[in-house]
């Protein structure tokens, strides 16, 4: 399993969209379950989000890879956490 960081701000709606979609997308497709991800709060976290390159949130990282920044989609979810299990 490749790791998974998600760069979000606690009030942003977009980010909430995001959590509720890998909720969703764990519950819809067991085998998406196993997928470990590393939230990182970045307004609280600010060391860590600045070593990173991205601008807007949510933003996924997949073994260190930047696969998706910004507003997300159920479907967009559901692939940055196959791409963990590949």
């Amino acid at each position: 399993m490749k790791p998974v960081k998600l760069f979000y701000l606690r009030n942003c709606p977009f980010c909430k969209r995001a959590l509720r979609y890998i909720d969703e997308a764990k519950a819809a497709h067991p085998e998406l379950e196993a997928v470990g991800i590393e939230l990182i709060e970045e307004s609280e976290r600010p060391d860590v989000a600045d070593r990173y390159d991205y601008y807007y949130v949510p933003t996924f990282y997949v073994d260190g890879v930047k696969v998706h920044e910004g507003g997300i989609y159920p479907e967009e979810v559901e692939e940055v956490l196959r791409r963990a299990t590949e």
